[in-house]
């Protein structure tokens, strides 16, 4: 079995990421009182949820323990104000040919998909609800942003959750599929495989660490035909 981990925002989900920043900044105001936590400039492309927090909130003269203190309300309110944010319909942000990709991946009875994302799960989890896309991603599977700060150390979280006879899934039957660096970096440090695809905010020369780096999820349907 071939464990393919996805990313959610740039990968299979393109500019649906506004209310997600918002839900995140509104959680920062109400739990440590930040005024305008936009200005802190932290890009978010890559990083988990807990890693763009803390440092919003380190940019903002807050401390290092009281931002330990306080990561488990950020992380709820967050997933809070997500859930009264998130728009009822995401079907439209589903990157072009992705959907057919899913059903595609889903017929094959070598492939088991399951999720790696830098969101909190629950947050993960409504967006793809939302977008037609959460039926193809079990329960107890994949690994967040809510379970490490460290987008590194997510693989092998996700591949402990797909044991099989009490061993986490082989690194090389392993398949992380992204759209930034930070992808592409997290795979190299669990030694398992990484497919990019171009649809994000970087480009494919920005990706080059990967196995194969496809321009969309038409190219990337072409390379998991053959990945094995």
């Amino acid at each position: 079995m071939l464990l393919l981990l996805f990313d959610i925002d740039g990968t299979m989900l393109l500019k649906a990421s506004a209310e997600h920043a918002a839900s995140m900044q509104a959680a920062l105001r109400e739990v440590h009182g930040i005024a305008d936590p936009a200005a802190a400039g932290v890009a978010a492309a890559g990083r988990t949820d807990g890693e763009i927090t803390r440092q919003i909130l380190l940019r903002s003269g807050v401390s290092a323990d009281r931002i330990d203190a306080r990561a488990a309300d950020v992380r709820e309110v967050s997933c809070r104000e997500f859930g009264h944010r998130c728009p009822p319909d995401l079907r439209d942000k589903v990157a072009p040919g992705m959907a057919e990709l899913l059903d595609e991946l889903a017929e094959r009875d070598d492939v088991f998909s399951a999720l790696l994302t830098g969101n909190f799960e629950p947050i993960a989890r409504l967006k793809l609800e939302r977008a037609g896309l959460g039926h193809h991603f079990a329960e107890g599977q994949g690994a967040f942003g809510s379970d490490h700060e460290d987008r590194a150390a997510l693989p092998s979280i996700a591949r402990r959750r797909a044991a099989g006879n009490g061993r986490p899934h082989p690194r090389e039957r392993t398949v992380v599929i992204g759209d930034t660096p930070a992808d592409v970096a997290c795979a190299r440090a669990d030694g398992v495989r990484c497919l990019a695809v171009a649809s994000g905010p970087y480009p494919a020369e920005d990706l080059r660490g990967a196995d194969a780096v496809a321009a969309d999820a038409g190219e990337l349907a072409g390379l998991l035909a053959r990945f094995g």
